[in-house]
């Protein structure tokens, strides 16, 4: 149950007034709450009893913002050791989005509305679907956070889903277009280096993520069986920390264009403490920038591999696209052994990605012919 009353009182000789929720929680504890009319306070108070029945109501007095809540998790996952990647894109969430448009406001405030409307103040300010989707993830996060830890009764932003503005989807992956043809990829290895062919060849064949390949030590090369066990990798600020997913530790076959590649560069590979198989030329890791504008790009403007304006077709994750493209076609790899290798977190993000390769257009084909013969010879 709960009561509404209006209280007066005097401040510098002026008479005020308010109306006053006075109820009890969840928790059999009195609780008050002040509106500046009636009408407020009455429509407070149905919410208010609602939640307290289910037992999902948090006392306005006994909350914390949502920047504290958040800034709470970070500190959680900085305990936790986190990369530094993931914990700087967090801060940057938390200083950058969340905090202007909603870090003042407390989490026992927090509707469903309230949190489209914040996704509406970052679209209105510039902020891409991607960006805003990314931010709703951790501030989902943190308030479950801050809900396993008592203090907020229910994650409203939880139910909360954004969709696609347009249908600008450029459709499945294609070769010569997201990825590099056969033929492109053979330019890409003829033309490249001999300072960096181990690498290009590694990465066509092997579709290893650039990180794991900055960051692989010749411990986990073995050229007799011919695999590489990927157990590491590089992030974007040289530390070395495990792949992306428990999944992306995983054993990679090679092929022996790879193999012989390898056994060449090993006895001109810079030597350093951590072993690396690509450092730089001291031996230590290398950065993504240097191996992008001074080796990739070059290379590919070299093959000829550039677009109408003269720059180069594509980026590093278009030969992990390239390695499975070829994994699918020329091996005959099932779904899930392509999953296994690529280090993908879930069969459906292999299908997301790569399903339409699996499909066999030849057999399109034949059954088009007899969706036709069907309606000629009607």
């Amino acid at each position: 149950m709960a009561s509404i009353r209006k209280r007066r009182w005097v401040s510098r000789g002026q008479t005020q007034s308010a109306w006053v929720v006075d109820y009890f929680d969840q928790a059999s504890k009195r609780r008050l709450k002040t509106f500046a009319t009636k009408r407020e306070a009455d429509e407070w108070a149905v919410t208010a009893l609602h939640e307290v029945n289910e037992g999902v109501h948090s006392p306005a007095s006994a909350s914390i913002t949502v920047a504290e809540a958040f800034q709470s998790w970070i500190e959680h996952c900085e305990a936790e050791k986190l990369e530094f990647g993931t914990l700087r894109q967090r801060r940057q969430h938390l200083r950058l989005h969340v905090g202007p448009f909603l870090g003042r406001e407390k989490l026992s405030d927090l509707t469903v509305p309230r949190i489209h409307q914040f996704d509406t103040d970052l679209r209105a300010n510039g902020r891409s679907l991607a960006m805003r989707k990314k931010v709703l993830t951790n501030l989902k996060t943190a308030i479950s956070y801050a809900q396993s830890r008592g203090l907020v009764a229910q994650n409203v932003a939880r139910s909360v889903r954004l969709k696609a503005e347009d249908r600008t989807d450029a459709g499945p992956l294609r070769e010569g277009v997201d990825f590099p043809s056969k033929a492109e990829l053979k330019a890409m290895i003829d033309k490249s280096p001999e300072r960096w062919r181990a690498l290009i060849v590694a990465l066509v064949f092997t579709g290893m993520r650039i990180s794991e390949a900055r960051g692989l030590p010749w411990r986990n090369v073995d050229l007799t069986t011919g695999l590489i066990h990927v157990r590491q990798r590089a992030d974007a600020w040289g530390h070395i920390g495990p792949p992306k997913s428990k999944r992306g530790k995983r054993d990679i076959p090679l092929a022996p264009m790879v193999v012989n590649a390898l056994r060449s560069w090993r006895g001109a590979c810079p030597k350093g403490n951590l072993d690396l198989v690509f450092p730089n030329r001291r031996g230590n890791i290398e950065t993504i920038q240097n191996l992008r504008e001074r080796v990739f790009l070059p290379l590919q403007v070299a093959a000829g591999l550039v677009t109408e304006k003269g720059k180069a077709k594509y980026g590093f994750h278009a030969l992990r696209h390239a390695a499975a493209s070829l994994f699918i076609a020329h091996l005959g790899w099932t779904p899930k052994r392509v999953q296994a290798v690529m280090g993908h977190a879930t069969i459906a993000m292999t299908f997301d990605l790569y399903g339409h390769l699996f499909e066999d257009p030849r057999a399109d084909q034949e059954a088009m012919k007899k969706v036709e013969a069907a309606v000629v010879a009607a």
